[in-house]
């Protein structure tokens, strides 16, 4: 039991941690916040960047694990499922450090439309399949795969835990985004950006693949 709870909290403490390296990572956008707080000289502008920024990233990771919530009740093959979504990551991440281009797609969105841009960043960087395998790691942890719950059941508790995952996680991106973007905005302004710029492209696949490999190592021994 006490094994149990610790596995639950390394889990929520990892969606956690996934969300302070996304809100980190300017990829995700709170350099734009920065820009449009600045452009209209306002500090509400920021927050209501901020805020676009976060719906979008969090509607991202909910639209990519809402599949496999619904195949999670596939009970025989809970654990195939998990190692799947674990190989699926790892590919990702592999992909990203091979192929380095950003899909062209993301050129054609203005930064103005700031929720559509974050949904679609958090998509082709492959921030909610990072989510995925944690995600399905917590269904198991708390016992959902329970023969004698019913279907209806099962596929309520996996929405609504995927509906929590990515606000926990959202929540810590947009504030880890934010202090950033607000530290920026207020104190250290834009010359601070341009100098101090630092691109995670590598660190981010490598990161995909790490998360893949620990939830593949997961799955096999759970």
């Amino acid at each position: 039991m006490i094994g149990e709870g610790w596995s639950r909290f390394g889990l929520w403490l990892a969606i956690l941690a996934s969300g302070l390296y996304h809100g980190i990572n300017p990829a995700m956008g709170w350099p734009l916040a920065v820009s449009n707080g600045l452009i209209q000289r306002r500090a509400r502008a920021l927050l209501a960047a901020l805020l676009y920024l976060a719906a979008g990233h969090v509607l991202a990771m909910f639209v990519v694990m809402l599949p496999f919530a619904m195949l999670a009740i596939l009970l025989e093959w809970q654990r195939g499922i998990q190692i799947g979504a674990s190989v699926l990551v790892i590919g990702f991440g592999a992909c990203l450090l091979v192929w380095r281009r950003h899909p062209r797609v993301l050129a054609r969105i203005p930064p103005s439309r700031l929720a559509l841009w974050s949904f679609a960043i958090a998509i082709a960087h492959g921030a909610g399949l990072m989510l995925v395998p944690i995600y399905l790691g917590l269904c198991r942890a708390y016992g959902m795969d329970h023969a004698h719950l019913a279907a209806q059941v099962l596929i309520g508790d996996n929405l609504r835990m995927a509906l929590l995952v990515s606000a926990v996680h959202g929540a810590a991106m947009i504030a880890a985004g934010g202090l950033l973007a607000w530290l920026v905005y207020r104190y250290l302004g834009l010359k601070f950006v341009s100098r101090s710029w630092f691109n995670l492209d590598t660190v981010w696949a490598s990161s995909l693949i790490m998360v893949g490999a620990i939830s593949l190592a997961n799955a096999g021994l759970g």
